[in-house]
């Protein structure tokens, strides 16, 4: 058996930035575990899967090198270049169906927007341990899917060094600890850390802006702005607060294109 694959660096329009993810057109559904065993040997953070739908849409599903994933942003954005740069998609939406319900990806330009759920993040507990491993103490700590924890300036961001042995110690798949704050340049800048994964910081994360959006849309007062990503490949976002919606728009690159062959 054998089909095509991409690899797609997203959120960033240059080669070797942003977040790179794995596409893989499919005419039907490989059985899950075969899926997974492709998602570990591709190693990058998400491979995304898609199949056509009945009504002209599709069908889309996400796979870390470990688990199944309920909602991905950077490897949907990847798939929607694969559809327009590589498979002639000439319309100016693309509708998935997911396990986290429809979603939109418009295209622009050379701009990709996608239409995700919000996922506002509520005040909450944190295991010590997960305060032990990122050794400065915040201004905030929230819970939605992922823990986010908000800090005082882009700088205590971009210095953390979170001990991963200490987090290893935890399982929250599948979700994350976000670590975010005021930007200097941009609205807000953020980091994502997944422990007992084998991508231990997420390059570029969609779905965590998800819950960064309102928060950060309440925090400031704004409902558009402009955020960062401050891992060392570096992602750049456009947001949007919708209210139950939000939109990530960011542009993609494709990096290698190829078949496997199983």
């Amino acid at each position: 058996m054998q089909f095509p694959i991409f690899q797609v660096d997203a959120f960033t329009n240059k080669v070797f930035g942003g977040n790179p993810a794995a596409v893989c057109p499919l005419e039907h559904w490989l059985p899950d575990d075969v899926m997974q065993r492709i998602a570990l040997e591709n190693s990058v953070a998400e491979t995304a899967f898609f199949i056509p739908s009945n009504n002209g849409g599709f069908e889309i599903r996400w796979f870390t090198p470990e688990i199944e994933m309920d909602l991905c942003g950077h490897a949907t954005l990847a798939t929607a270049h694969v559809l327009t740069r590589h498979h002639n998609y000439s319309l100016t939406s693309i509708a998935f169906q997911s396990k986290s319900g429809e979603l939109i990806v418009t295209i622009k330009d050379e701009l990709l927007t996608l239409n995700f759920p919000s996922r506002k993040p509520k005040p909450s507990d944190i295991p010590q341990i997960i305060l032990d491993a990122i050794q400065i103490k915040p201004l905030e700590v929230l819970k939605s899917r992922d823990y986010v924890l908000v800090f005082e300036t882009e700088e205590m961001i971009r210095n953390i060094k979170p001990n991963q042995s200490l987090l290893n110690q935890i399982n929250l798949d599948p979700g994350g600890i976000i670590v975010t704050a005021k930007g200097n340049e941009v609205d807000f800048v953020s980091r994502f850390f997944t422990p007992q994964a084998s991508i231990f910081e997420d390059p570029v994360t969609g779905s965590a802006h998800c819950s960064l959006i309102p928060y950060w849309s309440e925090k400031l007062g704004k409902k558009s702005m402009r955020a960062l990503q401050l891992s060392p490949r570096v992602g750049k976002l456009l947001c949007k607060d919708l209210g139950e919606r939000v939109l990530i728009s960011g542009e993609a690159v494709t990096y290698l294109e190829g078949s496997i062959t199983i």
